[in-house]
């Protein structure tokens, strides 16, 4: 996962960098404030870490034009304002923690791990929608898996944009049924079970990862293996 690091102290970049390289992110590094607005509109980002006092503009500002340009990427507020009135205008602002300094390495990886969880593997930008080797383009319903392209149904693709929307969570057939067909779920119907199967065959059946798992007497949930 890239993460996004906005802050002008050289001290406290390199630490951060460092930390968060050794647990596997990689890590874009901005300046200030105007540099981190333009990489965040142009990149995706699993977070992003900002201070509030920043040259060019502040980290205040940097979230609330990102949120106004539509950019969700999770945002934790790293500052040495510590005051409640700060903390406040940063969540105002649109930011989803805030982390006071001087804090523990620790600390900072664990709300990073946080974020980023909630995010997960699905990236969402420009109709795109990414989950391990798995592209789903929203607007024009193209779909490829490892690069190759593989050709869905309307029910097909519902069924799959719905799992994606959901990864992680376990969806029973009720659920699946009332949010893909839009109807009263008929425990006399297989419907579910078949299309689940049509569509394991196209995504899951010539890869050796395995998405569509099920879950025995709940349900089935898409998660990497």
């Amino acid at each position: 996962m890239k993460i996004l690091v906005v802050e002008d102290e050289l001290k406290t970049i390199q630490a951060i960098r460092q930390g968060l390289e050794e647990n596997h992110y990689e890590v874009d590094i901005a300046y200030d404030g105007l540099i981190a607005r333009q990489l965040a509109l142009r990149n995706n980002y699993a977070c992003i870490i900002t201070d509030i006092i920043i040259p060019g503009i502040n980290g205040q500002m940097l979230i609330n034009e990102l949120r106004e340009a539509g950019i969700r990427t999770p945002v934790l507020i790293l500052s040495a304002l510590g005051e409640v009135a700060d903390k406040v205008a940063g969540f105002n602002a649109g930011a989803d923690q805030y982390l006071v300094k001087p804090f523990q390495f620790s600390e900072l990886l664990a709300r990073v791990s946080a974020l980023t969880k909630r995010a997960s593997d699905v990236l969402v930008s420009n109709h795109i929608i990414k989950f391990a080797d798995l592209e789903v383009n929203t607007g024009s319903k193209a779909v490829k898996r490892g690069g190759k392209r593989i050709e869905l149904t309307a029910l097909e693709f519902r069924l799959l944009e719905y799992f994606l929307k959901n990864q992680g969570w376990v969806l029973s057939k009720i659920q699946i049924a009332e949010n893909v067909w839009d109807v009263n779920f008929d425990k006399r119907t297989n419907y579910v079970e078949v299309y689940i199967n049509y569509l394991r065959k196209k995504i899951d059946k010539d890869f050796p990862k395995k998405l569509i798992h099920t879950v025995i007497g709940m349900g089935y949930v898409l998660k990497e293996e």
